[in-house]
């Protein structure tokens, strides 16, 4: 790093804030093109969500990655970046470095061995183009010079001078790994508007009788359609002792709003109503229990039972009402919950909403309000689901605005 002649500060050409994926990416894409780079983040450790994603084996991408497995203000402003930075260029990169991965269901691309794999194999690439990573630093402020000069950032270890300025500090979620609002700050402080974020990717909470029914099936999972007005997800459902969890209720968490409902077909491709009343044709003797014996299990059923048909938990099918059985059936393909809320950021895989898009480059990343500023990541109003979608995302943002700062 220079020193200016007059000052200790430290000049470069490019600092980025946020040594996550994004930043990680920008910076040794930028490095690479002889750009100085420094990054700044204040954190412990580097790439701190890298190693716990994917229950620490790094779902680093997916085969399959276009604009409609994201969510935000502006769908298609994520087109550009993912179009000229596939997962293939980054499955490439992860070959050339000798990291063993598989396919898991829905193209998703998980580590063998260790996501620890993915951030070394990050880390050498910025160290071997040259890339300078300045962790435990905090930026107590973010100075822009005149005449678009650049940046002085005032930090917890000295004073630095860049040309260009990334942020790409990532969103609110999981705050035990030093998650923080500081992008919204600097972006709210060069004049960008900042759509209401909430946490994503997390599971639903419930209260009262539903609740208690949920948490007394805890460690239960079975596959459904979650679905509402907007979107459907054929995927397991977990039960836990906090509520309703896994892929089916994370994905469906990208497109629910606070007050909302969320619909539950509990035997998917199967017409329940229509179903229930063949088997009081053929099995008249029966009791629901035992005809619905094979589609549950044997706890989820009897709490279904106590939830949907006390009252006939004992009577035989032939006894019970084709417009009871109708309803049912009908509940079984739509089991509609309301939620009081979700895990909150806690638990989150991504924050939604951020950065709005209106005024950053789809193309550079590059700021309309502010000559030389840059927004990447998680930062910015971009959602993908659950799958490797966001860490594509991280990679193509953060090669885009590498190859121009």
């Amino acid at each position: 790093m220079a020193s200016s002649a007059n000052s200790n500060i430290k000049i470069l050409d490019v600092i980025i804030i946020g040594a996550g994926a994004s930043g990680l990416y920008c910076a040794m894409t930028a490095a690479k093109r002889d750009r100085q780079v420094l990054v700044i983040d204040h954190s412990n450790k580097a790439g701190k969500k890298i190693l716990m994603s994917g229950g620490g084996r790094c779902n680093f991408t997916n085969y399959d990655v276009n604009s409609e497995h994201f969510v935000g203000n502006n769908q298609r402003f994520c087109k550009s970046a993912l179009s000229r930075y596939s997962s293939w260029d980054f499955i490439a990169l992860v070959e050339k470095h000798g990291i063993d991965y598989h396919e898991r269901e829905h193209g998703q691309l998980f580590c063998r061995h260790s996501a620890k794999d993915i951030l070394t194999m990050l880390l050498t690439e910025c160290q071997q183009a040259g890339a300078q990573i300045q962790l435990n630093t905090e930026v107590q402020s973010i100075t822009a010079l005149a005449e678009d000069k650049g940046f002085v950032l005032t930090t917890s270890r000295g004073d630095f001078q860049c040309h260009s300025l990334v942020i790409a500090t990532g969103g609110l979620s999981i705050p035990t790994m030093g998650a923080s609002g500081f992008g919204y700050e600097v972006a709210t402080q060069f004049g960008h508007h900042i759509i209401p974020t909430t946490a994503s990717l997390v599971p639903f909470t419930f209260t009262d009788q539903i609740g208690d029914l949920i948490a007394s099936l805890a460690g239960i999972s079975i596959d459904v359609v979650a679905f509402n007005e907007r979107i459907s997800f054929a995927r397991p459902l977990l039960f836990t002792h906090r509520g309703l969890s896994g892929p089916a209720m994370l994905q469906l968490s990208n497109y629910w709003q606070l007050g909302e409902y969320i619909h539950i077909n509990l035997v998917p491709n199967l017409s329940m109503a229509e179903w229930l009343i063949e088997q009081k044709a053929l099995h008249p003797r029966q009791l629901l229990r035992s005809v619905l014996a094979d589609y549950f299990p044997k706890k989820l059923l009897l709490a279904l039972q106590q939830h949907l048909w006390q009252p006939l938990k004992d009577t035989e099918l032939a006894n019970i009402k084709d417009e009871q059985l109708t309803h049912i059936g009908h509940t079984l393909n739509d089991w509609t919950l309301k939620p009081s809320g979700t895990e909150g950021y806690r638990t989150a895989e991504v924050t939604r909403g951020g950065v709005s898009t209106d005024n950053v480059s789809s193309k550079t990343f590059a700021s309309h309000l502010q000559k030389n500023l840059y927004f990447i990541g998680e930062v910015l109003d971009v959602t993908g689901w659950l799958g490797g979608y966001n860490f594509q995302w991280a990679w193509a943002s953060g090669h885009a605005c590498g190859q121009v700062v």
